[in-house]
């Protein structure tokens, strides 16, 4: 037996080696099988029989003969069987806070009583409980944060669990200051976190600083004027409900991101200059560094310069990805 390549898609060592055999002798049968590939006759059946339940193998018509199905179309069957059963999966964790009132049941009298209110200090340590928070919100996240930008690598963080949440149903509903909208990186961010559903408003003059889930937990700054303080985690009902009602407040006095794009003059390509725009068409259009810059009459150094500013702009870790987002947001 080989290397289990197809382990991955929920396929065992012995029934990749007799998928694999069927497709080098297609037609045959299962005679001698076992002995050649040195499982019993028993595990053989087996594997037969789950091969033909997964779609890989079909007896012939009216004959002993085993067929394999093409590659192509067993691989795409595989993975819509793996992509549904991790989707449940993956479904099932999201939905798994419930057992923690089963299981602090068990504790009965002698649990503790709930503190409410945790300090939380360090950046990393506040970094994964935000992560955890997002992971397994199931309604809801509110946020007042009043950055001026993003950093690239905070974009890169956030991104993918911002657009996760999105896509499970989660609702954002975020204030950032206006001044944010003047960084075309994390413009772009918002006005993509913004096309995939997020409801994103613009703010002149808050400090506050807030974050919500499932109106459940929420977090505030130990001190708003220094946020690397550290920050305070809210569960008790009667803090977070005065934290909503304050995100609310704040919320219905701010305007929305397109009515503020309309005043600001402009989406955020209108900061791109003119050599900017020209290599960012080249970048997505053309291969090689030295092709781009022969087209647009410029040294392969400036070019490159170019280029590395535009990735940065965007957010990106790659320039396939920058393309990427640069069509996503419509800038070529």
């Amino acid at each position: 037996m080989g290397k289990n390549e197809m382990s991955v898609l929920g396929v065992s060592e012995a029934e990749e080696d007799v998928y694999r055999h069927f497709l080098r002798n297609p037609g045959a049968g299962t005679d001698g099988l076992h002995l050649l590939l040195h499982i019993d006759a028993q595990a053989l059946r087996a594997c037969v029989a789950r091969l033909r339940e997964l779609g890989l193998l079909h007896p012939e018509n009216h004959g002993p003969g085993i067929f394999p199905t093409d590659p192509d179309t067993a691989l795409a069957r595989l993975v819509d069987l793996r992509l549904n059963i991790l989707h449940q999966e993956l479904q099932q964790v999201t939905r798994s806070r419930h057992l923690i009132d089963g299981l602090r049941a068990e504790q009965g009298g002698r649990r503790p009583p709930p503190v409410g209110i945790e300090q939380l200090e360090g950046a990393d340590r506040i970094r994964d409980r935000i992560d955890d928070l997002a992971f397994f919100a199931r309604d809801e996240i509110l946020s007042v944060e009043p950055y001026t930008r993003l950093s690239p690598e905070s974009i890169a963080r956030s991104r993918p669990m911002d657009l996760r949440c999105l896509r499970r149903g989660v609702r954002i509903r975020s204030v950032v200051a206006r001044t944010a909208l003047e960084d075309p990186a994390t413009a772009a961010h918002l006005r993509e976190l913004a096309a995939h559903g997020a409801a994103i408003r613009v703010t002149s003059d808050t400090t506050e600083r807030l974050l919500v889930y499932d109106r459940r937990t929420a977090l505030v700054p130990l001190d708003p004027r220094d946020p690397s303080r550290g920050v305070l985690l809210a569960q008790r009902s009667g803090l977070v409900s005065n934290i909503v009602a304050l995100f609310e407040k704040i919320w219905d006095q701010c305007v929305d991101l397109a009515r503020a794009d309309d005043e600001g003059g402009g989406p955020a390509d209108a900061a791109l200059s003119g050599a900017e725009r020209r290599v960012l068409v080249s970048m997505c259009t053309v291969g090689k560094d030295e092709a781009g810059a022969r087209e647009l009459g410029v040294s392969v150094r400036t070019y490159r310069r170019h280029v590395a500013e535009l990735i940065q702009m965007l957010g990106a870790s790659s320039r396939a990805q920058a393309a990427l987002l640069a069509r996503e947001r419509g800038w070529v």
